[in-house]
């Protein structure tokens, strides 16, 4: 089957995509009966679409009020300093805080939007004074309290 110009996949590699992203834990063979190729034939192709990173990482999502950490809050930050070096150190920073679930670095008015996991508001007030205050290179931050979470991690149109 040919591979299409932009992605380099096929409609079998996207078909597959799109099974995966419900449910990567589908049989093989459940998914080769789905789009009509053998189950070597699929393994093959999910172990290429993981080797190419087309397929990051196959993870469990847990319900974050079902373990205690309840509050999803979004920040807004805006860095003080625009050098690469300071940048690259708040990415680090943030790439290592176990709170911060999802980091955008962004144009326009602000840096970075972080989506952070904390189990009260007391914990929230913890991570900014290590994240924002004592960490240096924040000119400002605002936070966004989540009141329901309506979708997460929704599969990419492919």
């Amino acid at each position: 089957m040919a591979r299409t110009l932009a992605t380099g996949l096929d409609a079998f590699d996207l078909k597959i995509l799109q099974l995966v992203q419900q449910n990567n834990q589908t049989p093989q063979r459940v998914i080769a009966e789905r789009i009509g190729l053998s189950p070597p034939a699929v393994a093959r192709r999910l172990q290429h679409l993981r080797d190419a990173r087309v397929i990051r990482s196959d993870i469990s999502v847990l319900d974050e009020a079902a373990i205690g950490r309840p509050l999803t809050i979004i920040v807004h930050v805006a860095a003080d300093n625009e050098r690469l070096d300071l940048l690259d150190g708040m990415k680090d920073r943030f790439n290592r805080c176990p709170q911060v679930q999802q980091c955008y670095y962004v144009t326009g008015e602000i840096d970075f939007v972080l989506i952070v996991n904390v189990r009260d508001m007391a914990e929230y007030n913890e991570l900014t004074r290590a994240l924002f205050f004592e960490g240096g290179n924040v000119r400002s931050f605002r936070t966004c309290v989540s009141m329901e979470n309506v979708k997460t991690y929704g599969p990419i149109p492919v």
